[in-house]
């Protein structure tokens, strides 16, 4: 690994430090309550969130009960609160049945008691619990044709929201008249509360026609019947969301890499903490921008480093693997044919970049001459959604494990 490979590693462990929960709930916790302190939550974060909320609860004098759903193999270790796992980006069983408990915990709640809901990305498959007249079938289907569609995230989410008993601020209702406290990690671009984990305790009504058009823009069919439950399920919130902090976001992950690249010399630029759009295009667009770096010293001067942020959508068009942070790197480092003095990091914070073992990959300018030593074809891979076979075969692949936080993609381009 040369020097600045280093380099885009620290950066990228230095966003990972940001956006994990851990100190982060000191100064935030609200009074004690008369009655029970009930944790609920869901999300690649959320048994993290969990430990650490206990943490500062039983420091505060505090005592707590309740239940979390995360991710299978992303559980820890807790006093009183209970972690289970269920499946991601796809719903299960497990989550259904993590999804009903959590709900009936919160219509248990009296006037007298505290709902603490801890949310962070993932939440929105973790905790499924399919509207009247929709199957947990239909919602599987749906979101793998959502998830190989290309739409966005807050397009994805508005559909989960219309479909779910759940989110979009139904927990909030079931747990009234009960003071609620949510506690934030955000993956969604502009940390809109209400499309973080779709909701649960951020009230918001799902126009059926809205849902109807993203379905239609997209070219999702879907079962008469699954339509019907949409349009039965549109009602207005009544109840109180409560009180909302934000713990970690994608722009406090960048400022952090921001303040490891002046350590190692780097000018460093965020260019947003929001940029979505198809990996392929946004990694071209994003290595014209580095090109004028080189060349004019424009928008930066040299030696600099490139943050992003955002989350970026796949569309499929071959049967590779490999996720959109890979996507989005090898897209990138093609445009940039091999151009000397840059390298770049691309990874997922939450540790999985789409449906692989890797976060992300990286490369610097000896990427090109390793692929024709090894027969690697870089322009094949992309064409088929295998950027994650490229850079395998090549030895750059970032691997972490389950990171327990997730703020959404991270991007870095060395610039020398």
């Amino acid at each position: 690994m040369t020097d600045d490979a280093k380099i885009l590693h620290d950066l990228f462990d230095a966003a990972l430090r940001a956006a994990l929960p851990d100190g982060k709930f000191d100064g935030r916790l609200p009074p004690q309550p008369k009655g029970r302190t009930i944790v609920l939550g869901a999300g690649k974060a959320s048994a993290r969130m969990a430990a650490a909320f206990e943490d500062a609860w039983v420091k505060a004098g505090g005592t707590c009960e309740g239940l979390v759903v995360t991710r299978y193999g992303h559980a820890v270790s807790t006093r009183s609160i209970e972690i289970v796992e269920a499946a991601h980006p796809v719903p299960d069983e497990a989550g259904l049945n993590a999804a009903r408990r959590i709900l009936a915990l919160a219509k248990e709640a009296g006037p007298h008691d505290l709902i603490i809901c801890l949310i962070s990305g993932g939440a929105s498959a973790l905790l499924s619990l399919p509207a009247e007249g929709i199957t947990l079938e239909d919602k599987q289907a749906l979101n793998r044709a959502l998830l190989k569609s290309g739409a966005p995230i807050g397009e994805m989410n508005l559909v989960r929201k219309a479909l779910s008993a759940i989110k979009g601020g139904r927990l909030a209702e079931a747990a009234y008249p009960a003071q609620i406290v949510t506690y934030l990690i955000s993956d969604v671009p502009g940390d809109d509360p209400g499309s973080i984990g779709s909701g649960p305790t951020i009230p918001e009504r799902v126009d059926p026609d809205v849902v109807e058009a993203i379905l239609g823009k997209y070219g999702i069919d879907v079962p008469a019947h699954v339509m019907q439950a949409v349009r039965a399920n549109a009602v207005e919130p009544t109840g109180a969301g409560g009180v909302v902090h934000m713990l970690a976001t994608p722009k406090m992950a960048l400022d952090a890499a921001a303040a490891r690249a002046r350590e190692a010399g780097l000018i460093p630029l965020i260019l947003g903490d929001a940029i979505e759009g198809e990996a392929r295009e946004v990694g071209r667009v994003m290595a014209g921008i580095a090109r004028s770096v080189r060349l004019h010293g424009e928008p930066v001067g040299v030696p600099c480093v490139l943050l992003s942020g955002g989350e970026t959508t796949v569309t499929l068009r071959g049967s590779g693997r490999g996720g959109r942070n890979a996507e989005f790197l090898l897209s990138l480092a093609l445009a940039l044919r091999g151009e000397a003095r840059l390298s770049a990091i691309a990874c997922d914070t939450d540790g999985i970049d789409g449906s692989e073992d890797n976060a992300g990959a990286w490369f610097d300018q000896t990427l090109f001459a390793d692929a024709r030593g090894r027969g690697v074809n870089l322009a094949s891979h992309l064409a088929g959604n295998d950027a994650y076979s490229a850079f395998a075969q090549l030895d750059r692949l970032v691997i972490t494990g389950p990171t327990l936080t997730n703020v959404n993609d991270f991007r870095a381009i060395l610039i020398r």
